[in-house]
């Protein structure tokens, strides 16, 4: 029932590995729990039998919630404080204060996560300023917060004319002078001011690379116009040669089989209730690939297990939008926080299965109770979720032409890290 097609086993960059791997050696090892299946669905169940089931789990959900009640040591989850964007300052955990079931829920679930949407130009300003992770020559390096939009426009046709990578899309600069939405501050609204603020007022800073609204990580700017050309070109030609030059972390609701591999499946923009939205098709036709249909190709490799879901390291190897939450939701292990692409991915009896497309309205991420407890969220708190998708490594070409690639890093967000800690993430 998978739309997926899965190649040959590709092994990712083992550099990128031992550099996913350095963010997590604190945390503490786990055991594998659970995995995510697909296939048929066996849905004819014999009636007597199953009252007698129900009768016999309403029992047992009514002992698991006494038993919640009266011990408070379960689902303990090291709390993080912020000390600024893109790094984070551990404290140990702290005793329950009370076993209700409040408790297991925190006034600020996702510490970290900025509402870049109530920020004002100059805080907008002094939060990027601070967020800069390398600055060289023309080269501008920043770590982008969640929900900053780098447009405004959407993840529509508009983004991709404009041509700023959104999660694997890059075909070209942006300068300041491309409109968003009016009153919207996005990345490029604030380049001017931010080009002053690191000491470049006469040389505006460009977008060369960028992940999208709802990811976070890596931004690569340039005050140079033929630095950037010349970073494109090197883009481009690894694309084309099939050389990841950007390394994500994602987590996943749920676990990829097999552990790594590649993730092949031509996709189309199509509008469902004025959104934009990535659409999977099978077989295309000569009509379908001049009407927009893309081949795409994006690498996956699971670092680590805990509690039913994955650290995931993806490399995507074609550039189109929303590419990788796309492809895990094909793996039937949707992105934690990805409120656009989950709902295709539905459950009966246990078992995973995929809604049609074309078909599926995108909705809020919906989570089942054990994974709730582990994360300490409520339902509610559910919809505030960010994505949990962050550009973590880029690669740059060396100085000469035979020099090995350099790399940047961008550290996680505290809210990743926090994520990590509470389903008891570690490397295998």
């Amino acid at each position: 029932m998978a739309l997926f097609l899965l190649q040959g086993r590709q092994s990712p960059d083992p550099r990128s590995s031992e550099r996913c791997s350095a963010l997590i050696d604190s945390l503490p090892d786990q055991s594998t729990h659970g995995g995510c299946t697909g296939g048929g669905v066996e849905l004819s169940v014999d009636t007597h039998a199953y009252c007698a089931w129900s009768r016999a789990m309403g029992a047992l959900r009514v002992l698991r919630y006494v038993s919640m009640i009266w011990r408070p040591e379960l689902g303990s989850c090291a709390r993080q404080r912020d000390a600024g964007f893109g790094t984070e300052a551990r404290r140990p955990s702290q005793p329950h204060r009370s076993s209700k079931r409040k408790d297991l829920v925190e006034d600020q679930p996702f510490p970290g996560l900025l509402r870049t949407e109530k920020l004002g130009l100059e805080e907008l300003v002094h939060v990027l300023r601070a967020a800069v992770v390398d600055q060289k020559g023309p080269l501008v390096t920043l770590n982008k917060p969640q929900g900053l939009s780098v447009t405004g426009m959407g993840m529509g046709r508009e983004e991709r004319k404009a041509g700023v990578e959104m999660v694997g899309w890059h075909t070209g600069s942006l300068s300041s002078s491309l409109p968003g939405r009016p009153g919207e501050l996005t990345l490029l609204s604030v380049l001017p001011q931010l080009s002053q603020a690191l000491g470049l007022e006469h040389q505006e800073l460009q977008v060369v690379r960028a992940p999208g609204k709802e990811a976070s990580g890596l931004v690569l700017l340039s005050s140079c116009p033929q630095t950037a050309s010349h970073l494109q070109k090197f883009f481009i030609h690894s694309r084309r040669a099939q050389r990841p030059t950007a390394t994500y972390c994602a987590v996943t609701d749920g676990i990829p089989e097999p552990s790594e591999g590649t993730v092949c499946m031509p996709l189309k923009m199509e509008q469902m209730n004025d959104v934009d939205l990535a659409v999977p098709v099978m077989s295309p036709s000569r009509k379908d690939i001049q009407e927009g249909v893309k081949r795409t190709l994006s690498r996956f490799h699971v670092m680590a297990t805990g509690r039913g879901c994955a650290l995931v390291q993806l490399q995507p190897l074609t550039v189109f939008p929303n590419q990788l939450q796309v492809h895990m939701a094909l793996q039937l292990c949707p992105i934690l926080g990805d409120h656009t692409y989950a709902a295709r991915v539905g459950t009966v009896l246990g078992q995973r299965f995929l809604w049609p497309a074309e078909t599926t309205k995108p909705q809020r991420q919906v989570l089942d109770e054990a994974l709730l407890r582990h994360l300490r969220l409520s339902p509610s708190q559910v919809a505030q979720m960010p994505l949990h998708l962050h550009l973590h490594r880029l690669l740059l070409p060396g100085t000469g032409s035979r020099d090995p690639p350099s790399e940047l890093l961008a550290p996680l967000p505290p809210y990743f890290s926090q994520t990590l800690q509470c389903l008891r993430l570690s490397q295998q």
